[in-house]
This record gives structure tokens, C-alpha cells and sequence, in this order.
């Protein structure tokens, strides 16, 4: 037998045999067990609500307020929540409270903005030339760890007493942490995606608002908040200095006014005005734009 003949006679050896086909009954398998989500209870969904378990909190800490208020039985030590509202809404009726709200608003308004914008410039020429990254770190190892209120004295000897004592404090309050945060965003952009925008031509101003800007929000939007967290504290004490140099004010020269006269329950409203005005720039307008802005584009702040 020739070669060729043992090799194929060998190759049909090698050949696995053929199983038998069999049909297998789908019916005789066990059906996977279907798995049906029980429903939320009234108290797990009302639980699942972020806004509701911060008024319960809020309602928590009036209610322990309430009991040490009572406990100590001594309003000019520590008032009661109760008291406390009664005069708030009593200031609120003739118009006092509201009047001294708007009045530091406004002056946290400007100087708020006139921060943000000495922080965008300071932040371009950083992002734009070396010397200008020199000159932002330079500026905020000198004054951001220097107290604004520090400056209160400073400003009313060069503004005299006027609202631009208060923006001037304001302004130094804010500039930093802004500028901080926002560069730092910047920095944190991906290479990529600054390839992306010069590859397109962009340059200037339009690179930093069409690039630099929408990918490094989070960074920003943080650094708007501490800002803001910032300038609120600060314009308050600065009103305590301030309404007493001057004799007019906002909330600060309110809560002083009444401190003096030993009026510890109006005090407590100014106080918690201050309060509630934090908690609704904090948690409506700011997270408004978060809403709009980082979570709508799916971004992590």
C-alpha cells in the first residue's frame, strides 16, 4: 500500500465521530424564577426625597433649640425658638427686617460682582501667559490668607463711610477663592479636549468661554459657592464694625443695634434671617444652576 493510501487512512482515524442529534423539550427545563420589585412604602418613598429629609432635620434642631430655650428659662441668655420667631415675624410685620436684608443684599451684590470679575481676569492672563500664572500665585500666597474683616480699618480710612468700604472687603473676600478654584479647573481639563479647541483655531477669549469654561464648570461653581459662603460672613461682621462707625447698616448693624439694647430674641431673628437667606442662596439659587449645568450635563462637581 502506497504512502498516500496510509495517510488518508489515517486522517479518517483521526476524525472524531458524529453524536447523534437529540431535540431537547424547552418545556422539562426549569423557568428562571422571574423577579418582581416590591413596591416602596409611602414612608420609603417620602424617604427617597432630599428636600424633605433637610426640613425634617431643620424641624429637629427648632424642636431641641425649643427645649434648651426652655430649659435654661432665660431669654437673655437664650431664648426660646418661639420667642425667637415671634420677634422675627413681629420685625418682619413692620418692615425692619426686610429693609436691612435688602440693604446688605445689595451690597453683597456688588461686591460679589466686582470680585468675580477681578477673579476672571486675573484667571485669564494666568491661563494665557506664564506671567500672569506667576502673578495670580504670587497675589493669592500674599492675601488669601489675610482676614477681609482685617482690611475693614484700612477701607474706611480710604473710602471713607460708605458702601466702598464694604465692596472693598467684599471684593478681597471673595476674589481669591474663586480665582483658586476656577484655575484650577482649568488646569484640570484634559489635554485632549484643549487639542480639540486649538485644532478649531480657537485662541483668547473664545478658547477659555467655548473650552475652558464649560469643562472646568464644577471647579468654577465650587468656587463661586465658597465666594459666596465667604462674602455673606464677611459683609456681616463688617456691618457690626461698620454700623457702629456710621450708624446705619444692614443685618449686622441690626443685630448689634438690639444687642445693645438687650433685646436677645431680636437679636436671635437677625441671626436666623442670616441664616435662612444662606439656606436659600445655598440650596434653590445655587442648586438651580447645578441642576441645569453639572447634572444635566453629567458631570461630577
Amino acid at each position: 500500500m502506497s504512502d498516500l493510501s496510509l495517510s488518508m487512512k489515517a486522517m479518517k482515524q483521526a476524525v472524531a465521530p458524529v453524536r447523534p442529534e437529540f431535540v431537547r423539550d424547552a418545556s422539562a427545563t426549569e423557568k428562571a424564577p422571574v423577579v418582581v420589585e416590591k413596591p416602596l412604602s409611602a414612608f420609603e418613598r417620602l424617604y427617597s426625597q432630599t428636600w424633605l429629609r433637610k426640613i425634617m432635620i431643620l424641624v429637629l434642631l427648632a424642636l431641641i433649640w425649643e427645649a434648651y430655650g426652655r430649659y435654661l428659662n432665660n431669654n437673655l441668655l437664650f431664648p426660646t425658638f418661639s420667642e425667637t420667631m415671634s420677634a422675627f415675624f413681629q420685625n418682619i410685620g413692620n418692615g425692619v427686617l426686610p429693609a436691612r436684608a435688602w440693604s446688605s443684599i445689595k451690597v453683597l451684590l456688588m461686591g460679589y460682582a466686582c470680585g468675580i470679575a477681578l477673579a476672571s481676569v486675573l484667571t485669564a492672563l494666568a491661563i494665557m501667559s506664564r506671567i500672569g500664572t506667576d502673578l495670580l500665585e504670587t497675589l493669592t500666597s500674599m492675601f488669601n490668607p489675610l482676614p477681609a474683616i482685617a482690611l475693614l480699618p484700612l477701607a474706611l480710612i480710604w473710602f471713607g463711610l460708605g458702601n466702598g468700604s464694604l465692596v472693598f472687603v467684599l471684593v478681597h473676600s471673595v476674589t481669591w477663592a474663586i480665582a483658586l478654584n476656577t484655575h484650577s479647573g482649568f488646569l484640570s481639563v484634559s489635554r485632549t479636549l484643549k487639542m480639540v479647541g486649538r485644532n478649531y483655531g480657537l485662541g483668547g477669549f473664545r478658547y477659555i468661554s467655548r473650552i475652558l469654561i464649560p469643562a472646568a464648570f464644577p471647579s468654577i461653581l465650587t468656587g463661586l459657592k465658597i465666594g459666596w459662603a465667604f462674602a455673606w460672613r464677611t459683609l456681616i461682621a463688617a456691618e457690626l464694625v461698620f454700623g457702629v462707625s456710621s450708624g446705619s447698616g444692614g443685618l449686622g448693624w441690626f443685630i448689634f443695634e438690639n444687642k445693645n439694647s438687650l433685646d436677645i430674641p431680636t437679636v436671635f431673628a437677625g441671626l436666623l434671617t442670616v441664616i435662612i437667606i444662606g439656606l436659600i442662596v445655598e440650596n434653590v439659587i445655587f442648586r438651580a444652576i447645578e441642576a441645569n449645568t453639572v447634572d444635566r450635563w453629567g458631570m461630577q462637581s
